[in-house]
């Protein structure tokens, strides 16, 4: 079950349980459970490099940023092509490994489905670079279900800056304070407060007290099966 917001905060704030007007989505570790997959490749690259690698920490300082901001400082002395280089080296690894176990969080599918009939516009806004997206919205088969997509391949700074949220709601046609970001990340979650966004924890990383200092969270879930009940997820009453 979800972690709800409690009675006291949503009657002093009843603008969380307006229903929703947009759906933003990350991708990474909220459309798809994969962010240990990912982890293992940044793993394999840094050791290779003779350097530490701490997976809990490293998670929770770079969870959303693109990968060009998180190597910069890891290899001061590269040069933009080896930095791109190395990029793509952790992407291969990541890529090798889970292309074949990609599949989607429970509930996250039957979300998607009441959100297309009632008319709310849905983006993916994630860090990631094309070609993972390309294996999973693709693989999945999600991509004509999205109205827009925004990665930082496209001039977007990563999170926690709010540029990729404020694309989305831009692109979509909704004010920011309408939308409602998916976000597994603590990261993605400053990015959407930034953004005047509320946000839903999505708890395949962490659990809920890594998001309780966040007054735009909601609420915090394992899965999308877990939000039946939302208010804000109310699609019919909007």
């Amino acid at each position: 079950m979800p972690t709800m917001p409690s009675e006291t905060s949503a009657r002093d704030n009843p603008a969380r349980e307006t229903p929703a007007r947009a759906l933003i989505f990350d991708m990474d570790g909220t459309i798809v459970d994969n962010m240990r997959y990912h982890e293992d490749a940044w793993g394999r690259l840094l050791k290779a490099y003779g350097l530490p690698f701490d997976a809990d920490a490293f998670f929770h300082r770079t969870a959303g940023m693109a990968s060009d901001e998180i190597l910069r400082p890891l290899f001061p002395a590269a040069g933009a092509d080896e930095i791109t280089r190395l990029g793509h080296d952790k992407e291969l690894f990541y890529r090798e490994a889970y292309r074949p176990h990609v599949a989607a969080l429970p509930g996250l599918l039957a979300l998607m489905a009441r959100a297309d009939v009632a008319g709310i516009p849905m983006a993916v806004a994630s860090a990631a670079p094309p070609g993972n997206i390309d294996v999973v919205i693709d693989t999945l088969g999600l991509r004509s279900r999205f109205a827009t997509i925004i990665a930082p391949s496209q001039g977007f700074r990563g999170k926690p800056n709010p540029d990729l949220f404020l694309g989305a709601a831009e692109r979509m046609a909704v004010a920011p304070e309408d939308c409602i970001v998916f976000e597994d990340a603590p990261n993605g979650i400053e990015a959407a407060r930034r953004a005047g966004m509320r946000a839903v924890a999505i708890m395949t990383m962490l659990d809920a007290d890594a998001f309780a200092g966040f007054d735009n969270v909601i609420a915090s879930a394992k899965d999308f099966n877990a939000l039946d009940g939302l208010p804000a997820l109310r699609f019919s009453e909007a």
